[in-house]
This record gives C-alpha cells, sequence and structure tokens, in this order.
C-alpha cells in the first residue's frame, strides 16, 4: 500500500518529491514532524524542523489533544478541515481511529453547519467549482485538478437541499468535501483518487445573496432549460476528462434529484445517495428490527413522513426487498404510504408530483400525521420531512398500542431537524420502540435498561458502495447493488447490539463492514457483466487490496 501510495503521489507531480518549504505545505507528501533524519538531509529539511522526530502514533496524540481542546463542534471542524489541509495522512489516521468520536464533527449533524458558515469559514478550496458563467469550458477548467489521471470517485452537488437545511448554493461544497473524506475513512477509497465538485448556479437563499462573505454567484438560481444545459455539459465534461470515474449526485432539490438520476443512470456510472444510499441504510435497519421482533418483511406496513427523494427511495427498496420475498409490486407499494405537507399521499388528490404517484394509494384523507397513523396502522414509521418534533407524544403512544415493538425512524438531519429524541420515542412508547436517527443521539437509561440508539447514517452504505463500483471498474450502479448492501450490512450487526436496540453496527468497525459491502456490489458487478475488470480468484482479498491505510511512506 505504502508503494503504490508513492506511485501515484510521484505520478501526480511529475515523478518528484517537493523539497524543502513545498514540501511541508504539499498535503499529500507532507509528514511534519515524523520526517526522518536521512530525509530531513535529502530533501532540504533540515532546520525547518524542530529536531525531534516524531512517529505517527506521537503526532495523532498531540492532534487529538488539540483536538478535545476546541470548545465547540463548529471549531472542532474546523480544525479537522486545516489538518486535512496540511497534512493528509495524519487527518486520515485520527479520523479512521477515531470513527465514533469524529463522524459526528465530519459529517452529520456538524457539516450542516459548517455549510451555513461556510463562506465565513473558508480557509482553502478543496476540488473544483464550476459555475453558470462556466459555460462552453467546463471540461478545460476539470483539466485543472492536477491528480486527474487518478480520479475514480466525483461527488458533485448544486446546493440546493443541503441535509434538511434548504438552499446553501455554493457554500453546499461542504458536503461533497465531507462525503468523500467518508469514502476514505469508512471504506478505504484512497483520498488522491476522489474530487469533490460544486456546480454553482445560484441560490435562493436571501441570506446568503445579502452575505457579503458568501462565495458563489449572487444571482437567483438557473431553472429549466438553461438549468438542464449546464448540468449536461457538466456530465459531458466529467465523461471526457474522467472517463471511468463514478459520478456521485448529493443534495439536489427533489424534482431535479429525481430526473437526473432517470436521465443518467443508464448512460453513466452514477447514483444518487439521497435516494438510494437512504433506502438501502434505512432498509439495513428494517432488517435489524426484524430480527429483534421475529416479523417477515413482507407482513409490514411503512409510513413515511416526507414524500421526497430520502422518502421514495426508501420505499422503492422496501418494495423491491419485498417482491424479493414472494410479494408481488403492487402489494409490496400498498404497504408503503406517504405523508406530505397537505396530508396523506392518496390517489384521489389531484396535481401529485410524478414520484409520488407510485404510492399514492386508494384512501380516505388524512390532513394530519398521527390521523394517518390511525388510518394506516403501520409497524413503522419513518421521518425524512425535515420537520423537528412531528413524531409527537400522540403519535409515539399510538404506534405503542398498535405495535408490541413499533419501528420508530427518525431519520431528518442535522439533529435539530429530527422528528423525536431518543429519549422521546424509549419514553413515551414504554421502551417498545425500535429506534433509528439519521444524527447520532446517546444512549438513553429508562427504568433501569441501557438503550444504544441506531444512527441510519449512509455512511454505512455508501462508501462501501462506491469501493466495490470503484473496484471493479463498474460502467453502471444499480439498484441490485443498494439491495445486496442493505443485507450485508444487516447481516453485520452482532447480537449483543440487538440485544442494546443498536440496529447497526459499530463505527469502530466500519472499514471491515464496508470492505464486506464492497465485496457483495462487486460481486454484482462480475455476475451482471458491468465490470471492466476480470474476475480476480479471491474477490474479498481483491477488494480489500484496493483499500488505503494512512500510513507514511519512506521518501528516502
Amino acid at each position: 500500500m505504502a508503494r503504490e501510495t508513492i506511485r501515484l503521489r510521484l505520478k501526480a507531480h511529475g515523478g518528484r518529491v517537493p523539497r524543502g518549504v513545498e514540501l511541508l505545505h504539499d498535503p499529500i507528501f507532507n509528514k511534519g514532524t515524523a520526517f526522518t533524519d536521512a530525509e530531513r538531509d535529502a530533501l532540504g529539511l533540515r532546520g525547518l524542523l524542530p529536531a525531534h522526530v516524531c512517529t505517527l502514533e506521537e503526532q495523532v496524540e498531540r492532534v487529538m489533544e488539540n483536538y478535545r481542546r476546541q470548545p465547540t463542534p463548529l471549531d472542532k471542524y474546523v480544525y479537522l478541515m486545516a489538518l486535512h489541509d496540511r497534512n493528509e495522512t495524519l487527518f486520515f489516521r485520527l479520523l479512521m481511529d477515531n470513527a465514533e468520536e469524529m463522524m459526528p464533527v465530519v459529517y452529520t449533524p456538524t457539516v450542516g453547519q459548517a455549510c451555513q458558515q461556510f463562506g465565513h469559514i473558508f480557509q482553502r478550496p478543496q476540488g473544483i467549482f464550476l459555475s453558470a458563467n462556466d459555460k462552453g469550458r467546463m471540461a478545460g477548467i476539470l483539466r485543472h485538478w492536477p491528480y486527474r489521471e487518478e480520479v475514480a470517485a466525483i461527488c458533485v452537488t448544486d446546493g440546493e437541499r443541503i441535509l434538511g437545511l434548504g438552499d446553501q448554493g455554493a457554500n453546499g461544497m461542504g458536503i461533497p468535501v465531507g462525503k468523500l473524506c467518508l469514502y476514505t475513512a469508512c471504506a478505504g477509497v484512497r483520498p488522491i483518487t476522489t474530487l469533490p465538485l460544486m456546480l454553482d448556479v445560484g441560490t435562493d437563499n436571501e441570506i446568503l445573496l445579502e452575505d457579503p462573505l458568501y462565495i458563489g454567484i449572487k444571482q437567483r438560481r438557473i431553472r429549466g432549460t438553461e438549468y438542464d444545459a449546464l448540468v449536461d455539459e457538466m456530465v459531458n465534461a466529467v465523461q471526457e476528462v474522467f472517463p471511468q470515474a463514478l459520478l456521485q449526485f448529493e443534495d439536489f432539490g427533489n424534482t431535479n434529484a429525481f430526473r437526473l438520476l432517470r436521465k443518467y443512470r443508464d448512460r453513466i456510472c452514477t447514483f444518487n445517495d439521497d435516494i438510494q444510499g437512504t433506502g438501502a441504510v434505512t432498509l439495513a435497519g428494517i432488517y435489524s428490527a426484524l430480527r429483534i421482533t421475529g416479523g417477515r418483511l413482507a407482513d409490514q406496513t411503512f409510513l413515511c413522513l416526507g414524500a421526497g427523494e430520502a422518502a421514495v427511495g426508501i420505499c422503492d427498496l422496501i418494495v423491491a426487498a419485498m417482491v424479493a420475498e414472494g410479494l408481488s409490486a403492487e402489494a409490496a407499494r400498498r404497504r408503503c404510504w406517504l405523508v406530505d405537507s397537505s396530508g396523506l399521499v392518496i390517489s384521489e388528490r389531484t396535481n401529485l408530483a410524478e414520484h409520488k404517484k407510485p404510492y399514492a394509494h386508494s384512501h380516505g384523507p388524512a390532513q394530519d400525521f398521527l390521523s394517518a397513523v390511525d388510518a394506516i396502522r403501520p409497524t413503522g414509521i419513518i421521518g425524512v420531512s425535515g420537520q423537528p418534533g412531528t413524531f409527537a407524544r400522540p403519535v409515539i403512544e399510538a404506534m405503542a398500542r398498535i405495535n408490541s415493538r413499533p419501528m420508530v425512524f427518525a431519520l431528518s438531519n442535522p439533529t435539530s431537524k429530527s422528528e423525536c429524541t431518543a429519549e422521546e420515542a424509549y419514553a413515551w412508547s414504554g421502551g417498545s420502540a425500535i429506534f433509528a436517527s439519521g444524527s447520532p443521539f446517546p444512549p438513553v437509561r429508562l427504568e433501569g435498561r441501557t438503550f444504544v440508539p441506531g444512527q441510519c447514517n449512509n455512511s454505512y452504505i455508501f462508501p462501501g458502495v462506491a469501493l466495490g463500483i470503484i473496484a471493479t471498474q463498474a460502467r453502471h450502479v444499480t439498484d441490485e447493488m443498494f439491495f445486496v448492501a442493505a443485507k450485508t450490512l444487516a447481516h453485520q450487526v452482532e447480537a449483543s447490539d440487538l440485544d442494546q436496540g443498536r440496529l447497526f453496527p459499530s463505527l469502530s468497525r466500519i472499514m471491515e463492514v464496508s470492505a464486506e459491502i464492497a465485496t457483495a456490489v462487486a460481486d454484482v458487478a462480475f455476475q451482471r457483466h458491468l465490470a471492466r475488470r476480470h474476475h480476480p480468484k479471491d474477490l474479498g482479498a481483491y477488494v480489500r487490496s484496493h483499500q488505503y491505510h494512512p500510513v507514511y511512506p519512506s521518501y528516502v
């Protein structure tokens, strides 16, 4: 791995290791105080560093001390991003060794606040910014990326629907940066092979338009045919410059997200994590919950609060799984219901958005969520509304009356947007709820029992899926890949976790879990003849050979 890392780095830098101050300012090569005496003499570093040669472990200890000294999660985020900008290896070693502690800072919930403040905490550009002003020259701009020959995965956003926070414009760049950090920290995708990409088409956020430190173009969002032309140019430019790269769409507005996925999924290697990743991790949580209840998936009924890309993505994958268990597609869809801002989504309503229609069943109206719960009598409720507190006490109590072990999945991010807290779900259900959330909640002590809430975090799914795609150089990403990813993740949950109500494995095992998911995804790619690589004798070992481990190479 160290030898491969050196090869990629040297190739990206024209075959030479930088020297002196240039070397210390290059985060890919920099080792800081860990440069050996021989390296200091050979690379012009003598005198530019203090005399003591530190080990990587000593550096981690020093950084952790300073990290924990930061007063707020946002301060911790800024500190970690500054470390990423100066020493990539140390950053990922720190993140991998402390995944449970740092994941909520690098990604949800803190990344939401970081996006809101992005123009004010901006230090150094990471990735590529394309804007509406770059029409007609996007391919040339992508060629400015110094590591373009190594790029295997790109995450792109237009910033319109960042988590549950809405339109953040160019500030949304924090999401692709964070997502790709998790590609590496959770699955071992080599960081040099990832590229964050911002497609800046303006913003309708008045606060940002009036903010003198906003980093994007200050104009209203471009929409319609002009928007489609910009996205099409971006996709074609990516195909031209990075012809075998995976392109992940992230945090696009609901209408565009569904439309763009349908448009490009059969043309290029792409997926939308908000739709497919959210569906897969939620399905995995449901499988884990059914290990607790002993129930069958085909016997469950689900009611989603929210009817956007997350809700439909979840329902689509649940339906696929139910069909695999023997239900017809029509019968499976009848077991999935949506509630939007106008109440229960039913076929009697007019002017429904196209993506809601498969789950618009014939039924009497229900104007609020509690009424819908009473009418549908679901075994599980899934919150993806971005509306905090909407799983109110009467809702949870109703679910507990209807079910001996109700599934309560409050998945909206960040924590401030969660439909209910873990403590509320357990207390209002008398400890019977099987709870999962989008952002982390601490353990809950109730009547002598300790419940450990499961975080239904997409980071359990998309990094492993991406690793499997990258390892096989798959031509397309299919729903089957996300289905097997969900089943594989659920199988990784240990009985001791389930006993505490925890539906997902510990993040301390995330590299191992992601390797299992990647192997399952790679197997699908080979079975469906989507892989550009030859099938190896040992697929698991082959996938693991693609995983990055942050260690310092020797330069002399």
